[in-house]
């Protein structure tokens, strides 16, 4: 009786083990060992992933889904994010409208010339504050931030004056020289990001090459620029957005002579509000007759940035990382 009972005993004993094991399996698969490294967790991660890059992408779906609408489907209540036909005459309107192959020369010259210009005037600049001894250093600095913290609104009008009477305005000069000289648009931020990248590099490579006999030209521009690689993408690509998308500057110091997609875009929306059949004022609706070449000609504008973007990534978030951006 005792032998039997203690059979049973052990038998359920095992099998209470097996079930707690099997519970602890489950469990270890679903929450994993750390809360964070199971499906639940995982689950959930992937879940406000999907849902924060929707927000982020919805616009962009909507402006895609907008411009190869027509009229009709725009109006219709039915149609939401696919039309019943493919319509490309908005493609064509905004191309036209936008007097895309002009506009587009027009931007690409301002964006990518500065853009180049900056990245080795900051640099330059950078090196100097990071590295170099001279009187009045921090005082440099510090001006260089208050320029970043003046807003453009409050310089606009002294800057207007003086390349009027140097008679740069309605050319891309208002725009390149200030670049050159590392005051372009956002300059002081990416003098600030050249000077970190500097004062993280190893002091022992400039002694190294002082003691080669190597120049301060030399020493910069074939040791410390290609070093900063990271540096250099990461304030390239942002100045060429900044520039390629700028608005307030261009619509002050340029006009009909030499205008960018901005403010060729702006241009084309006042026609369409003024061609349009139906009025739509301000907050109270969409004009369905605008609403697709603007979507249109708005992909065009994008168009170029999102490419550059799309094969850049890879280097532009290493770049982030290394630069000290994320820290």
């Amino acid at each position: 009786m005792k032998i039997t009972e203690g059979y049973y005993q052990v038998k359920m004993n095992i099998r209470q083990y097996m079930q707690s094991r099997q519970a602890g399996r489950v469990k270890k698969v679903l929450l994993g060992q750390n809360l964070n490294d199971g499906w639940l967790a995982k689950a959930l991660i992937y879940f406000l992933l999907a849902v924060i890059t929707f927000l982020y992408l919805q616009p962009l779906f909507y402006m895609m889904s907008t411009m190869i609408k027509s009229v009709s489907d725009l109006i219709d209540p039915v149609v939401q994010w696919i039309p019943r036909k493919l319509h490309g005459q908005n493609l064509a309107d905004a191309w036209r409208g936008l007097h895309y192959p002009e506009a587009f020369t027009n931007t690409l010259v301002i964006a990518l010339s500065c853009s180049l210009l900056q990245v080795i005037s900051c640099a330059i600049t950078g090196y100097a504050l990071a590295r170099l001894r001279f009187p009045g250093k921090a005082a440099a600095f510090v001006l260089i931030i208050i320029t970043f913290m003046v807003p453009p609104q409050i310089t606009i009008i002294p800057m207007y004056t003086i390349f009027g009477k140097l008679g740069w305005l309605n050319t891309p000069l208002v725009f390149i020289i200030p670049a050159m000289f590392a005051q372009g648009l956002r300059g002081a931020l990416f003098i600030i990001i050249f000077r970190q990248f500097f004062l993280t590099q190893p002091k022992a490579l400039e002694e190294a090459a002082k003691m080669d006999g190597a120049s301060a030209y030399r020493l910069f521009f074939r040791i410390m620029l290609p070093l900063a690689r990271p540096a250099i993408i990461v304030v390239f690509l942002f100045s060429f957005i900044w520039y390629w998308n700028m608005y307030y500057e261009p619509s002050m110091f340029l006009n009909k002579e030499f205008l960018p997609l901005s403010l060729r875009l702006n241009l084309m929306q006042q026609e369409l509000m003024g061609n349009s059949a139906i009025n739509f004022n301000a907050g109270v609706g969409k004009d369905p007759i605008s609403e697709g070449p603007k979507m249109a000609a708005a992909f065009l504008i994008i168009l170029p940035p999102l490419i550059i973007y799309t094969f850049t990534q890879r280097w532009f978030s290493e770049g982030i990382e290394r630069t000290g951006l994320v820290e």
